[in-house]
């Protein structure tokens, strides 16, 4: 008897981990929305409270409406962010992060930190990296 794929229906409410490296596992998705460019600056944001639509862009310079718009999608399709609609003239809309949204985003914040506090040996790093001379590959015999 064999077991089901990890990434399949079946296996995602085992607490079974996926299968990252696979090329259909769910997993895939979700991690391109985290780490995307928006979405991982949408989790710092939210860490710091609720936000409406137009604060949350004032925040996050650079970003057009549509892809703040679709980053936000993605994250609460993924259950990382809750949309909250009020009525009234006009209506009002706030984005708050869910607890697994806050789980994610402790993580995102993790990575951020280090890659903000080691930046001067990264970017030192990669520009001797990009500037050396490497010997060409030779093709194997």
């Amino acid at each position: 008897m064999s077991l089901p794929s990890l990434s399949s229906p079946a296996a995602l409410g085992t607490g079974r981990r996926g299968e990252v490296l696979s090329a259909d596992c769910p997993s895939r998705n979700v991690l391109q929305h985290v780490t995307s460019r928006w979405g991982l600056l949408v989790l710092l944001v939210l860490m710091k409270g609720t936000c409406r639509f137009g604060e949350l862009r004032r925040n996050l310079g650079g970003v057009s409406e549509k892809m703040l718009t679709q980053s936000l999608r993605a994250l609460e399709n993924d259950g990382f962010v809750l949309r909250q609609s009020y009525d009234g003239v006009p209506p009002r809309v706030e984005y708050s992060l869910t607890s697994t949204g806050i789980e994610v985003a402790l993580h995102v914040e993790a990575l951020t930190d280090w890659i903000e506090g080691n930046l001067p040996r990264i970017l030192r790093d990669g520009t001797a990296t990009a500037t050396s001379k490497r010997r060409p590959l030779q093709a194997a015999r």
